[in-house]
């Protein structure tokens, strides 16, 4: 029996985590469950779940979600930054997904790795923010990391088990990550400026939260995923190269130096890549329909830098290294915030985060103090910035 704690249960990952577990309560308890600010489905998860403990943003909210618990509910509501370390690294959980969104993620995600503990991770900006960090405490405690991103999760299923070795030393000649495009694909730019966050929250292919389904719609999205499938699977930039592929049946592939090309393919539901991730190296019922690939067409063709350029900013900034993802993701994050508010037009997305590129130094990161605070930096500077735009 696996103990879980779900860092980010009220959101479409956690949900999908949920799920799964359902499918599978010989297998899986829930350890802790862990949101933000809504309180209510938090509640109801609670109600149902019975998790050891909740933890909320706001030590003030503590009181409400009390209130909004059964009286036979016996879990304990712990609030603050500390608390979701401390369940996440807590010695009675097992297994920890990561499924905030944001820098948010980074602290707890950390903890549990520090903890050796199985991390699922579907919190990227960990990686974005402190590759390096990141990775060096996963070997050094000895904690499992299995990606959840459908794409990360795509390839290391396509990647023989000893690719640790090096990518070049286990015949693999570049990994292929695809991307749906997201909803404006085959957008003009005049028909850019017009984008309202209405429709850039309705992604074609996906069910996601709001601010992942903007950055699908600008590409960033898959520019993270980018950085992101460097640090995990310790790949060179020019290793990795994106595809858009419209139907997002095939989720990521790896091509090998014999010619061979080993794609990974589903239908685009979460459930599938949480399921593998949880019992690997067994395979599990995901609740997922089968593939039938005599509906599909499938097509591929390069990504536009020109009219989504959010995809070159993550790749200049990885390429730079040091300091620069941090400052893009802060950035991002800024932005992002600011379309949904209708404070920033869509187009104008990338021209934010790549001012702060600009202006703001780039610098060694060498320790998590020193991230958290070129991270706020930037997000100060994102702010400025917006201030003045017209």
């Amino acid at each position: 029996m696996q103990s879980i704690t779900i860092l980010g249960a009220t959101g479409s990952i956690g949900k999908s985590t949920l799920a799964v577990i359902d499918l599978h309560p010989e297998r899986y308890q829930v350890f802790a469950l862990t949101a933000h600010s809504r309180l209510g489905e938090l509640a109801v998860l609670c109600n149902q779940y019975q998790p050891r403990y909740a933890v909320i943003a706001q030590e003030t909210d503590i009181p409400t979600l009390k209130a909004l618990l059964a009286a036979q509910c016996r879990t304990e509501v712990l609030a603050g930054e500390s608390a979701l370390a401390w369940v996440a690294a807590h010695s009675e959980c097992d297994t920890v997904m990561a499924a905030i969104v944001g820098a948010a993620g980074l602290l707890p995600t950390l903890a549990a790795v520090k903890a050796s503990k199985r991390v699922l991770l579907a919190n990227k900006e960990s990686l974005v923010m402190a590759g390096q960090l990141f990775m060096e405490a996963v070997a050094q405690h000895k904690a499992t990391l299995l990606p959840i991103d459908s794409e990360h999760n795509a390839i290391f299923q396509c990647l023989p088990r000893d690719y640790a070795q090096g990518l070049v030393n286990v015949g693999v000649e570049r990994i292929l990550l695809t991307a749906s495009g997201g909803p404006f694909r085959e957008f003009r730019p005049e028909q850019l400026a017009q984008v309202t966050p209405e429709q850039a929250c309705k992604h074609p292919n996906w069910v996601m939260g709001r601010k992942i389904s903007v950055d699908s719609a600008t590409l960033m999205n898959k520019g993270l995923e980018f950085i992101e499938a460097c640090w995990l699977f310790d790949a060179q930039p020019k290793q990795v190269q994106i595809v858009i592929h419209p139907q997002s049946i095939i989720h990521s592939m790896v091509q090998y130096t014999d010619g061979s090309t080993l794609a990974q393919l589903g239908n685009p539901d979460m459930r599938t890549p949480i399921a593998h991730a949880l019992a690997f190296p067994e395979r599990i019922s995901a609740g997922v329909s089968p593939l039938d690939l005599c509906q599909y067409q499938l097509n591929f063709y390069p990504p536009d830098e020109s009219r989504f350029a959010c995809l070159r900013l993550a790749r200049e900034a990885m390429q730079a290294g040091g300091s620069a993802p941090a400052i893009l993701n802060a950035a991002n994050e800024v932005a992002v915030d600011a379309f949904l508010h209708k404070k920033l037009p869509f187009i104008a997305i990338p021209q934010l985060i790549e001012a702060v590129l600009t202006q703001l130094p780039m610098s060694v990161v060498d320790n998590l103090d020193t991230i958290i605070a070129i991270d706020q930096q930037a997000r100060r500077y994102a702010l400025q910035w917006l201030s003045t735009y017209h």
